[in-house]
């Protein structure tokens, strides 16, 4: 009978020093939990007024950007926090470029579990179910990319599929994430359209790379 190997492909902290450990080698998911509850007023008016926001360059520029359409003084602790999740994502990527969404989502956006072709992205869940990832010994990579496979195929026990919490960071490597042997992060975005929920949600991206959704 054949034993199975149990490695750990994530990390998880309650500090944003833990983010760094995204570049371990056999890591490549790291979550940084954090309590949002102090925003919730304000994410709850910009999820009312179907809030979205684009926008790519330095961190200077998105910053500008975003100030301008939260031009409200009420949005000061938003932005502030948004602030601080861009420049450690600056820090961590050692990017100078990169492409932001902050956005209210009513769909399911990626049923399937998947890989992102980028280096590193950095998420959070400002309101709403987090992201669904998976432990690398639930994974059946062989099925990830196969033609006509499903998530019944690439979750080996469906009873482990993780979920990161409402207000945690996630980092997640990508598949051209530039180190020998890596292995993209298998996730995908949590069911809401039949429960009729909405999420905010953060989005980061170096403008390095292609990269999906």
């Amino acid at each position: 009978m054949n034993e199975i190997v149990s490695i750990k492909n994530w990390q998880i902290g309650d500090t944003y020093q833990v983010l760094a450990d995204i570049h371990q080698e056999d890591v490549n998911i790291v979550i940084q939990n954090r309590d949002v509850s102090s925003l919730s007023a304000i994410v709850r008016i910009l999820i009312a007024a179907d809030f979205q926001f684009q926008s790519s360059g330095d961190v200077d520029f998105i910053l500008s950007e975003l100030r301008l359409k939260l031009a409200d003084g009420a949005f000061e602790d938003l932005l502030a926090d948004v602030e601080v999740l861009l420049t450690n994502f600056k820090s961590v990527s050692e990017a100078q470029s990169f492409r932001l969404t902050l956005a209210t989502v009513a769909s399911d956006m990626c049923r399937k579990f998947h890989t992102d072709l980028n280096d590193i992205r950095m998420l959070c869940t400002y309101s709403g179910p987090g992201t669904l990832w998976l432990k690398e010994e639930n994974i059946n990579r062989k099925a990830l990319n196969a033609s006509g496979s499903d998530n019944h195929d690439i979750v080996l026990d469906t009873s482990q599929v993780q979920q990161a919490g409402t207000g945690a960071v996630v980092l997640l490597k990508g598949a051209i994430y530039p180190g020998e042997g890596t292995r993209a992060a298998v996730h995908r975005s949590p069911s809401i359209e039949e429960y009729s929920k909405k999420r905010l949600l953060l989005r980061i991206d170096t403008n390095g790379f292609l990269n999906f959704i």
